[in-house]
């Protein structure tokens, strides 16, 4: 038995750009890159747009890709994903795009070919909401940020 998805994949500009892989064997995503003619500059404070030249086609509804900041660059540089993590759902066919954000205090450089985040794929579950007068008691109850200590 096999655990892996089949995900069909496009480059939608770049011909002689590199398909996706995984790092090591035991990576849970891929990286993306980043399909740009020139570098590009993000300067701190600065919210960009960067384009990964793929389209993918998920194999069921049931299937969502998650984009996320890659560990090294924000360790590095301060490079984070302007919306936390990108959902790319399984109806969507467009480019995969990567909003970066320069939480740094210098400007940085991404480069044509740059690995710029990573994709993971996961399951989805559609949730069927009950409305309900009570919930289940817990020990925890109520009890919000930091109410499990630290």
């Amino acid at each position: 038995m096999s655990d892996a998805i089949k995900v069909k994949i496009k480059k939608v500009r770049n011909n002689s750009l590199v398909l996706p892989t995984y790092a090591t064997a035991a990576s849970a995503g891929v990286d993306l890159c980043a399909d740009l003619l020139e570098p590009m500059m993000i300067h701190p404070g600065e919210n960009v747009k960067i384009p990964t030249g793929l389209a993918i086609e998920l194999p069921s509804r049931h299937m969502v890709a998650l984009v996320f900041a890659r560990s090294g660059l924000a360790n590095r540089y301060g490079i984070g994903l302007t919306n936390g993590v990108g959902v790319i759902d399984a109806d969507y066919r467009g480019e995969i795009q990567v909003l970066m954000q320069n939480l740094g205090n210098q400007s940085v450089s991404v480069k044509p070919g740059d690995r710029i985040a990573q994709m993971l794929f996961m399951p989805v579950f559609q949730a069927l909401f009950e409305e309900v007068s009570e919930l289940q008691e817990t020990p925890r109850g109520l009890g919000g940020f930091g109410s499990t200590g630290i």
